[in-house]
């Protein structure tokens, strides 16, 4: 299985690697965790489009200033991976924070969406 993908919306000859992910849930949201290693911020890009979430990104692979790179492993510098989001998500309150390579992203389940707790009375 590869873990290269190539997308209509992008070039041809642009291929894109999947970050890997973690995905953690508690009572109140969902937190999903992906490596990105040497990417910034402003090479970052988080969008919700219908029931998709959507991270694009590409890793600078810039070198020491006047200096030549003769040999090189990072072959695809562009991120790409989508998910399928429930709709008992709050995409409206999303929150990403990008530190160390590591994207972090916390969606809240609706209010609807958490599990509470009923009162019986009695009589």
């Amino acid at each position: 299985m590869s873990n290269e993908v190539q997308t209509s919306s992008q070039a041809p000859q642009q291929r894109s690697v999947v970050p890997p992910v973690d995905v953690f849930e508690d009572a109140s949201s969902i937190t999903v965790l992906a490596d990105l290693p040497g990417v910034a911020r402003e090479q970052l890009h988080v969008r919700v489009d219908g029931e998709t979430l959507i991270l694009e990104a590409v890793a600078s692979t810039a070198g020491p200033q006047d200096m030549e790179l003769v040999y090189g492993e990072l072959q695809c510098p562009a991120y790409r991976r989508q998910f399928t989001l429930s709709r008992e998500l709050d995409t409206q309150r999303i929150e990403a924070q990008l530190r160390d390579g590591v994207l972090r992203l916390t969606i809240p389940k609706a209010e609807e969406a958490r599990p509470r707790r009923i009162q019986v009375q009695v009589g």
